[in-house]
């Protein structure tokens, strides 16, 4: 009788330890074959039953269901560590940052057209050599030296004010508006700094040239929605190419693959870059070459209820070589520079 209760006791205890578990599809990364695996069933995050970001016949299309009042972050951020050598093997590295956060707002849907309000948080950099930082923030005090203040001030004029968007539930910017008096903000804080118009007029069209309609179209476009219209099954790969300079003649190359869509995630890696080029040019007995490449290696997560971006991680490492050499010697510079590329980092 006591071997039978202590049997009951220890199935009893087994079983209150065993775990509820659920599958998840995803790719494997050693054979890159499609696989289920089991995860623990509390560390699944529930998926709505219409989400966003769903299947049909195990191909998955994304779209957007944003909610009426709801706020979305987009926070993005970019460090860059460059080092440069030059011919004697010396070496000289600095680091750079900078932060945009901002969000979105629902403000209303009509049938698939959602109204957003752009909400322009905070801007932050700062540059890091030999030792000494420097650094502006929106969310810090203005920083003593006049050249730094002057960024400050423009950044400043440029946070806490608001876009208004429209975009449809495929991710398609139909519009933003609101620069007009963003614009002028700006041109008077210049005016009280700056003394020369000539310098004044050119701060601000410099502005312009960064901070429009369409660089913000296209900037959201390219964040918010990455997956081929047709949709895509797991472990299915497509490419993307893109101009890397204003004449088209360099091509960055960006490899996506849907690695995984479960726990309430799409997840997406990137690869890719701009292969290895050289260019020559020859001057009597001295030939003047420079070699330059792009590698980028990263993931973007997509939340699967409401299709907008949790979190992307890309590095991408840059370098390029410049030689000059004649018949008896050779000298090179060389400057690499790793990156990175990252939106809403606190998330994971």
């Amino acid at each position: 009788m006591k071997n039978i209760a202590a049997f009951a006791l220890l199935s009893l205890a087994l079983f209150s330890c065993k775990k509820e578990t659920a599958t998840i599809t995803k790719v494997d990364p050693k054979t890159g074959k499609t696989i289920t695996v089991e995860v623990p069933a509390d560390s699944i995050k529930k998926v709505e039953a219409n989400p966003a970001i769903k299947d049909s016949l195990g191909v998955f299309k994304q779209t957007f269901k944003l909610k009426k009042g709801e706020t979305y972050p987009l926070t993005t951020y970019q460090r860059d560590v460059r080092t440069m050598t030059d011919p004697s093997g010396k070496t000289i590295s600095g680091t750079s940052d900078s932060t945009d956060e901002m969000n979105f707002t629902v403000n209303d849907v009509k049938g698939n057209i959602y109204d957003i309000t752009i909400n322009l948080i905070s801007k932050r950099s700062s540059q890091n050599s030999q030792g000494k930082t420097i650094a502006v923030d929106t969310k810090a005090e203005a920083p003593k030296e006049d050249q730094l203040k002057m960024v400050w001030n423009i950044n400043k004029a440029l946070v806490g004010n608001k876009l208004q968007m429209k975009m449809d539930d495929h991710g398609k910017v139909i519009s933003i508006t609101g620069f007009e008096p963003i614009y002028k903000k700006i041109a008077g804080v210049v005016a009280k700094i700056v003394k020369d118009k000539t310098q004044e007029t050119g701060v601000v069209e410099s502005l312009k040239q960064t901070f429009n309609e369409k660089v913000l179209k296209e900037q959201f476009e390219k964040n918010l929605s990455v997956m081929p219209k047709k949709g895509v099954k797991i472990g299915e790969k497509w490419t993307l190419t893109e101009s890397a300079d204003d004449a088209g003649k360099v091509k960055v190359t960006s490899n996506y693959q849907l690695k995984s869509v479960g726990n309430g995630i799409a997840e997406i890696s990137v690869t890719g870059g701009i292969p290895k080029k050289t260019e020559k040019q020859k001057q009597g007995e001295v030939t003047h070459s420079l070699s330059s490449e792009l590698s980028q290696d990263g993931v973007i997560k997509f939340d699967q209820n409401t299709g907008w971006i949790t979190h992307q991680n890309i590095s991408v490492k840059t370098t390029q070589v410049e030689t000059i050499a004649n018949a008896k010697e050779s000298q090179s510079m060389k400057s690499v520079s790793n990156s990175t590329v990252m939106v809403n980092p606190s998330a994971k």
